[in-house]
């Protein structure tokens, strides 16, 4: 009986308090197929609250798939959450032992020490599941030793910034899979995707695998049609505003410097908003099954670990005060 006991609160002191406000918090996997398997979080960008959004997904991936999960954040000097500080990222070396990131970073400016620890997993081959403003995740000076990054949008994920093609906060976007790759692994049990954020224009490379091209809609909400107008896109043509859609969503395999492939999930939705939409949450675990070769469910469950109130994407909006610690799961999660 005293065994049991002890090992009970072990197990709720694993659970309730993973935490550690240098920057970071830490979810112990439960029971699952990812046991074994560490992802690490990376939240870092200004306007669309990975803040919230990223620690929703680590407890899913910890919780209902066995997952050992870290979030890294940008801290201030008090160690508060703090999405405006790009030269911050909270414990670094948590990447050292990473078997994939999940990322949604926007023009950090990370010194070299912490960009090292980033590099050398790249390096390792670890895949990478890049969300949102992950296309323009790094914004590095002239003098880091890993200013090549500042490209990492365009040459590992696929693309980088390159304009709002529907209006941004006004025209939403519907997820629409590509018929000619339904069968890929990490469409299993995706359906239904919705997201408040707007479509971005982009052209990934012909070696990538478009899996979701995004509707503009005429509002804000699942229920409005699709917008119809035409557009200049980047190189100067005009073309209608959904013909062809622009692909949000794809896959690739990418070799890098050190003769590893990382294996690419990149989508261009992620806001926190965005990631109420059940489908989208899957999207983003199956493509960490995927990434690790491991078989991706049929419906991956990814119910949400207690509550998640994200706060609408724009600039300056997060929560102040709030450290990390206070992402922690309940002791008896749902």
């Amino acid at each position: 009986m005293k065994t049991l006991i002890a090992a009970s609160l072990l197990l709720i002191s694993q659970i309730a308090a993973p935490a550690d406000d240098g920057g970071w918090i830490k979810y112990p996997g439960a029971t699952g197929a990812g046991k074994g398997k560490h992802v690490v979080l990376i939240a870092g960008d200004e306007e669309y609250r990975s803040e919230d959004g990223l620690p929703m997904l680590g407890k899913i991936l910890s919780q209902r798939h066995g997952f050992d999960c870290t979030v890294l954040f940008s801290v201030s000097p008090d160690g508060s959450i703090d999405p405006n500080a790009g030269a911050s990222l909270g414990h670094p070396e948590a990447l050292d032992s990473a078997d994939a990131i999940v990322m949604l970073l926007r023009f950090r400016k990370w010194p070299d020490e912490a960009m090292k620890h980033f590099d050398d997993a790249i390096r390792r081959g670890v895949p990478v599941i890049g969300l949102r403003t992950s296309t323009h995740a790094f914004q590095l000076p002239g003098s880091s030793k890993f200013k090549d990054y500042n490209s990492f949008g365009k040459r590992v994920l696929g693309e980088q910034w390159v304009s709002h093609w529907g209006r941004h906060k006004s025209e939403a976007c519907r997820g629409l899979i590509e018929a000619a790759n339904a069968s890929n692994p990490v469409l299993r049990g995706v359906t239904d995707v919705f997201g408040n954020s707007d479509v971005y224009e982009a052209a990934p490379p012909a070696d990538a695998q478009i899996l979701l091209r995004g509707q503009v809609l005429k509002g804000m909400t699942p229920s409005d049609g699709p917008a119809s107008y035409s557009k200049k896109r980047a190189d100067g043509k005009e073309q209608p505003i959904n013909d062809p859609m622009m692909p949000i969503a794809w896959t690739r395999e990418v070799k890098n410097e050190a003769g590893k492939i990382n294996k690419i999930l990149c989508t261009t939705m992620g806001a926190a908003t965005d990631l109420t939409s059940e489908d989208l949450r899957r999207l983003v675990v199956n493509g960490v099954f995927w990434g690790l070769g491991i078989d991706v469910p049929a419906k991956a469950d990814v119910s949400i670990v207690g509550p998640y109130e994200p706060l609408m994407y724009g600039f300056n909006t997060f929560r102040k005060g709030v450290k990390p610690s206070a992402h922690a799961v309940a002791a008896k999660p749902e």
